[in-house]
């Protein structure tokens, strides 16, 4: 494979092209910021990586698998459709690319310090005191309690802390976590009969929650380790509905760990599977087989598939229908006010932030009655403001995400990445707003 000598846009945008990434997705993957990834596919061979991105670039290409160095080729070779010529009329020299987005007048420090924000996300967890013990349990579970609970108390418990994680209530759940997990193989050694199977079905549940509040806190490996315990705990019960339950949160984890072409497969298979397991013949299947397509659509739009992603909503929006009302059957909060949420996100994540605010305005949220779920579209509506360049919404919208869940928007790592990019793109009285709002709020920038 010939190396690259200069990148440009151009040769940047085949690279992520090849690798099947969306914009964000490629971004997080080199540690620049998005913006800077949206110009490369933008303005083509007229702009010039700067030498740190080239150096990154260099190495992403290097690590590819054959596969997609032979896409890259073949991209590099044909042109990428839609791309912008190498020079363009408007230049009559190739522009460098300093990171900086003109209108704004942002500088290339802005780059530097979403590395070091997503080298802090990696170790999340790290700021999080309670996860350790809890990543401890996952690990090596410690002693059985002194008492054992029965499966009606081991039950109860499971329900509270999937509650308090709906709640946002982060530091409870990492709490509860760790004895509910030293105790799962006692209850589960201890059941009988028919008992096993749902004590089985607890466990995928537990471990679901693990996954989840994992993924929040910012430790994407062990998180795909718990998605797994929840999937094999959730086939040893033998309940279609469990089985899909726990697809839902494999398909995340593989999403955080940027595996999105796995995702699409996985989410989409599990729902076939339990369309014709169960015939979708109750709450429960109908709710779980439309969470799952929204997570496949997700995955869809990080790989910038617009047809698939649009085509998943389309049937969430069917199957929302069809279920009839907003609940959280099987704890999917799945509903025709879900389905909005999502597309939320996703017209975000296609890079659409006008769509996303508009479709937000749309948002009952008197019908969002989860925490989680009202928080998430509080973060989203930021992004989309801080995309768009009105930092004092966005602001707005990050001070609703923390009068809805404060704790849980001091932990997440993807609240910090928001923070710090409307602390450096902001200008005069919405900057120090941002900044005394950091401080108030103890999100490090």
């Amino acid at each position: 494979m010939a190396p690259v000598t200069t990148w440009t846009g151009r040769e940047a945008t085949a690279l992520r092209q090849a690798l099947r990434m969306s914009v964000t997705a490629f971004a997080e993957h080199l540690g620049a910021a998005r913006r800077t990834v949206a110009k490369w596919s933008s303005q083509g061979g007229s702009v010039v990586p700067r030498a740190d991105m080239q150096a990154a670039l260099d190495t992403v290409l290097t690590r590819a698998t054959p596969d997609e160095q032979g896409r890259f080729n073949a991209l590099r070779t044909a042109g990428i459709p839609g791309a912008p010529p190498s020079i363009t009329p408007a230049l009559s020299a190739t522009a460098a690319d300093t990171g900086a987005d003109r209108h704004d007048g942002t500088s290339a420090d802005g780059d530097v310090r979403r590395r070091d924000l997503l080298r802090g996300a990696a170790i999340g967890v790290a700021a999080v005191p309670t996860a350790a013990p809890l990543l401890d349990a996952l690990v090596a579970p410690g002693h059985s309690p002194a008492t054992l609970p029965s499966i009606e108390q081991f039950s109860r418990d499971v329900v509270a802390v999937k509650r308090d994680y709906q709640a946002c209530r982060y530091e409870r759940v990492l709490h509860q976590l760790t004895p509910l997990l030293s105790a799962l193989e006692p209850v589960r050694a201890e059941a009988e009969g028919g008992h096993r199977a749902q004590v089985d079905v607890l466990a995928a549940d537990l471990y679901h929650v693990v996954g989840s509040v994992l993924l929040k806190v910012g430790d994407r490996g062990m998180a795909l380790v718990a998605a797994e315990r929840s999937v094999r705990a959730a086939g040893a019960s033998q309940d279609p509905v469990a089985v899909a339950a726990s697809a839902r949160i494999m398909t995340h984890a593989l999403m955080s760990n940027g595996h999105n072409a796995q995702a699409v497969t996985l989410a989409g298979n599990a729902a076939d599977v339990l369309d014709r397991g169960t015939r979708l013949d109750s709450t429960d299947a109908v709710a779980v087989y439309g969470a799952l397509i929204l997570r496949g659509a997700v995955a869809a739009a990080r790989r910038d598939d617009r047809d698939t992603a649009h085509s998943m909503l389309d049937e969430a929006t069917r199957a929302a229908t069809r279920l009839g009302y907003d609940g959280n059957d099987r704890w999917t909060g799945f509903g025709l006010t879900n389905v909005l949420l999502h597309q939320v996100n996703i017209a975000l994540t296609l890079g659409d932030a006008g769509t996303a605010i508009a479709i937000a305005r749309t948002v009952p949220l008197g019908k969002v009655t989860i925490g989680e779920r009202r928080a998430s579209l509080h973060l989203d509506v930021a992004r989309a403001y801080t995309q768009w360049g009105r930092h004092e919404h966005g602001l707005n919208a990050l001070r609703a995400a923390y009068e809805v869940a404060p704790e849980g928007v001091r932990c997440r790592p993807a609240v910090q990445r928001i923070a710090s990019d409307l602390a450096h793109h902001a200008k005069g009285s919405t900057r120090t707003a941002v900044l005394d709002f950091a401080q108030t709020a103890r999100i490090p920038l």
